[in-house]
């Protein structure tokens, strides 16, 4: 496994991390695309998370050295946490997670997160939820609307500091669904020490003005959705690339080759599937083979609506 040093913080994350989501037997994602609203409900916690499944794909996970892990609901949260306890990991193992009913569009202006007794609260129950003393990310997603109030940003930053000061928080990290403008705001805030950002092949607006600039900050880039929520195997599937392997392989190569990249976070609903993606951290040069399969894809009519969308939300 590689590791990159997040700036001073003493901090090397897994150049792979492992995503939290966990899949019914069609593909959908458990909680998120069973019932929304209850997922993303504070305190709610499905039934059937952290089970067998899962519990091989941290074995793997730790056997390659990954110490990086996202949980996004409380769910993944507490599955999380009740695995790390039954069956610890031989290393450091840093969780990131967010607070619930607090980000994006979940409330107007994201008003809660910079109040610090809300956000400390939310934070100390999470810390409940998983069992654990410290949220090593935080991550905090915020809207446009937030970004009208002026005051807002210095606001956040003061929270955050505050938290990392009681020792409830160790990093914090920016995040947003709503592009370019929010996050050179966020990073030029200094309150976070990483960007969590989309980027894959179909969505990379991103290299342009934010990663260099989060970067230029001495802030970790962190990357998610390296398969565009498995749109990748739709595009794939219609310029008939049918080796759904390979394609990961290629489009995870290509996540891999940005040399700003701290790290990736990639799911996996089974042991077999996270093997795939760590033979690529292994020998991560893109092959005469993967160059060809991307540009086949870039072919998809489906590939370039994607891009074209993704391009115009980032940058409007």
């Amino acid at each position: 496994m590689i590791y990159r040093e997040i700036g001073t913080s003493g901090v090397r994350l897994s150049l792979r991390g492992l995503g939290g989501h966990e899949y019914l037997a069609d593909g959908r994602l458990r909680g998120f695309q069973e019932d929304f609203p209850r997922a993303i409900t504070p305190g709610h916690v499905f039934a059937g998370f952290g089970q067998e499944p899962r519990r091989r794909v941290l074995k793997l996970a730790y056997d390659s050295g990954i110490n990086f892990y996202d949980a996004t609901q409380d769910s993944e949260k507490e599955a999380l946490g009740r695995n790390l306890r039954e069956m610890p990991p031989p290393f450091e193992a840093y969780v990131q997670t967010r607070p619930e009913a607090m980000m994006y569009d979940r409330d107007p202006g994201n008003r809660k997160m910079a109040e610090y007794p809300l956000l400390k609260a939310e934070v100390e129950r999470i810390l409940k939820l998983m069992r654990r003393e410290r949220l090593d990310f935080l991550n905090l997603g915020i809207t446009p609307d937030a970004l009208k109030d002026s005051g807002y940003l210095a606001r956040l930053r003061s929270t955050i500091e505050r938290l990392k000061a009681d020792g409830l928080v160790r990093l914090a990290s920016a995040d947003t669904f709503r592009g370019e403008s929010v996050y050179l705001s966020m990073i030029a805030s200094g309150a976070f020490d990483t960007i969590f950002i989309n980027l894959n092949v179909g969505d990379d607006a991103g290299r342009g003005k934010v990663i260099p600039a989060a970067r230029a900050a001495g802030m970790a880039v962190v990357a998610r959705e390296a398969f565009m929520k498995g749109e990748l195997f739709k595009m794939g599937a219609e310029v008939r690339l049918t080796d759904r392997a390979k394609l990961a392989r290629a489009a995870l190569k290509w996540l891999l080759a940005v040399p700003e990249l701290t790290s990736a976070v990639v799911g996996a609903a089974e042991p077999e599937h996270l093997a795939g993606a760590l033979g690529v951290v292994a020998n991560p040069q893109p092959t005469s083979e993967d160059q060809t399969i991307l540009e086949r894809l870039k072919s998809s009519p489906l590939f370039q609506a994607y891009q074209a969308q993704r391009r115009r939300e980032f940058l409007e």
